[in-house]
């Protein structure tokens, strides 16, 4: 997300070590006000470390921290201007909702009745007006989760941290929740930095996302251009699903739903890529095919089509049988390797 200005979270040159294991290696990042930034990537590639020293709660061993412009590397993290919400939300269970919510306020000693107005408007933002005198045993997963989102914005953070807040929910409430956050996001405006290793729930709710593999950070930018245009074969694989091809001299990905299956006998489209082979595996998943495609001149290719007419009999019909594929030359992504190659 282009801005002018100063951005809400800027770091650079970070670097953590614990021991000899380097769990961030040498990160310069910016996040812009208002932006729902997501750092994704698998266990261990650094994102909730780099999350744990913009909230305060680890010390880098190198680079600086800035928030709204200010520096705050060497500050604790009662006195940075963020909030982080936890999976495990860390509620006071003997509390009740409003009390829980109403926390934070009492420390900072903001006075009864303007706490008891802030806490129930923040209530009221995450959808649980009524709840204020209940229990947080008396709740569901999604609705203590909201609860610790409301106690998050009711102190009016610069930036909100986001660590891996939903991995606790079954996948329905989780994709419930992945909508009601990006809307109370867009509501309150504040800055979320959101830590996860869900690659559809990155896609679904960030303006910008990172992936970080190893420590380092791969790919900054949209999620459709980091999905269209993976910069690397981690990203390429790690960030959906994607066929890696080696042809004339380079290697190049193109994602399985972008590539048709077509007849053997059928005329080739001009200016379309075409590749002759066999179906030599077939997975019907409802709504989509899978369909794996062994080329003639080797390798293999997967292909994912939507089931807009055909049933399970019809589609599972073509395994054995000589197809061709096909996929326009503009759906190739390049890849070029980060800095060393991968491992």
């Amino acid at each position: 997300m282009p801005h002018d200005g100063v951005p809400d979270v800027r770091v650079a040159g970070l670097r953590k070590s614990y021991g000899d294991v380097v769990a961030v290696d040498t990160i310069d990042l910016e996040i812009a006000p208002g932006e729902f930034f997501t750092m994704l990537g698998p266990s261990g590639s650094g994102k909730t470390t780099t999350l744990r020293m913009i909230a305060g709660f680890e010390t880098p061993d190198e680079g600086t921290i800035e928030l709204a412009g200010e520096d705050v590397s060497s500050l604790p993290p009662y006195d940075r201007p963020v909030n982080t919400v936890f999976q495990d939300y860390a509620l006071f269970p003997h509390m009740t909702v409003q009390d829980n919510v109403e926390y934070g306020l009492m420390v900072k000693k903001v006075k009864k009745g303007e706490r008891r107005q802030r806490a129930q408007a923040a209530l009221e933002m995450v959808r649980l007006g009524g709840y204020g005198s209940r229990k947080p045993a008396q709740l569901s997963g999604g609705q203590r989760q909201r609860v610790a989102l409301a106690r998050a914005i009711v102190n009016r953070p610069k930036v909100l941290l986001l660590d891996e807040p939903l991995g606790a929910l079954d996948l329905k409430l989780r994709q419930e929740m992945q909508i009601e956050l990006k809307s109370i996001q867009r509501e309150v405006g504040i800055t979320f930095v959101y830590v996860t290793h869900d690659q559809e729930e990155a896609l679904t709710m960030s303006d910008r996302l990172a992936v970080f593999n190893e420590g380092r950070i791969e790919q900054v930018g949209p999620p459709a251009e980091v999905y269209e245009h993976p910069q690397s074969e981690f990203i390429a694989g790690f960030v959906g699903v994607s066929n890696v091809i080696e042809g004339n001299g380079r290697r190049y990905t193109v994602r399985p739903e972008k590539i048709n299956l077509v007849e053997d006998g059928r005329e080739p489209r001009q200016g379309w890529h075409v590749e002759p082979g066999v179906v030599s595996d077939v997975q019907y998943v409802g709504p989509v095919t899978r369909y794996h495609v062994k080329l003639d001149r080797g390798g293999d290719l997967q292909v994912l089509s939507q089931n807009l007419q055909e049933g399970s009999s019809e589609v599972l019909e073509t395994m054995g049988r000589r197809i061709r594929v096909e996929w326009r030359r503009e759906q190739e992504s390049t890849i070029d390797e980060p800095e060393g190659g991968t491992e």
